[in-house]
């Protein structure tokens, strides 16, 4: 199986029936990991669908495989491409990276002067938005939308969101600027994470240890500090 068997497209109004499935895959693959998600509603994953605001992947026999769409800030100057989700069956394919791209040229498209940014866990993720030209940044160069940290209440992991001020979080922020015309940090952090997956782990072990300290003094830019030394 590899990535020709799928088909990569905007979402269209009838696919808006697969929301229900998108959600219970979302929550599933959250557990798995062990890690946190900002919960959305069937409904809102139908109104992202309807609105032509999501991307959608279908195994060349008709069945659901892969999902992601399109939130925007801050009146829209900054945009995320949030719940990524690829159905356990079909993983290992490069569905993932395939569904990202498409839904990062959406959002280009459609919002050619926002940032777009990103909160992830996962080391697949960090690979696919470092090739698509994201830069690990701190928190405080993220949106300050209101609505948008709302949305993490629901992550298991908002206590410690909270007591860190919105400084820090178990999440490492990675963010595109258009702005910025050549995204050669972008490239290099790419490269690293191939070459070091395992020393990755590592400074996510230690961040972990680092953001679940009570201080939240200097915490940010002890972890920048970790990451500079940890992937020169």
């Amino acid at each position: 199986m590899n990535i020709n068997d799928f088909i990569v497209q905007v979402a269209l109004p009838e696919h808006r029936v697969f929301a229900e499935e998108i959600c219970e895959e979302m929550l599933e693959s959250a557990k798995a990991r062990g890690t946190g998600i900002a919960k959305r509603s069937p409904e809102y994953v139908a109104g992202k669908i309807i609105d032509g605001k999501s991307v959608i992947a279908f195994h060349k026999d008709g069945t659901w495989a892969g999902f992601c769409y399109i939130e925007t800030w801050s009146h829209g100057q900054f945009v995320a491409n949030s719940g990524l989700i690829v159905s356990p069956k079909f993983r290992k394919a490069g569905l993932a990276h395939a569904i990202k791209e498409k839904v990062f040229a959406l959002s280009r498209q459609k919002y050619p002067k926002a940032k777009i940014f990103g909160l992830t866990t996962g080391l697949a993720v960090m690979k696919i938005n470092s090739d698509l030209g994201y830069e690990p940044v701190t928190y405080s160069e993220l949106t300050q939308d209101e609505d948008f940290w709302k949305g993490c209440q629901s992550c298991v992991n908002f206590e410690i969101l909270t007591m860190k001020e919105r400084k820090n979080c178990m999440c490492t922020a990675m963010l595109y600027d258009p702005a910025t015309q050549k995204h050669d940090v972008a490239k290099k952090f790419a490269e690293e994470l191939e070459k070091k997956p395992r020393l990755y782990e590592r400074f996510m072990r230690i961040k972990q240890q680092l953001v679940l300290k009570k201080s939240t003094n200097k915490g940010a830019k002890a972890l920048f500090l970790l990451f500079t030394v940890l992937f020169k």
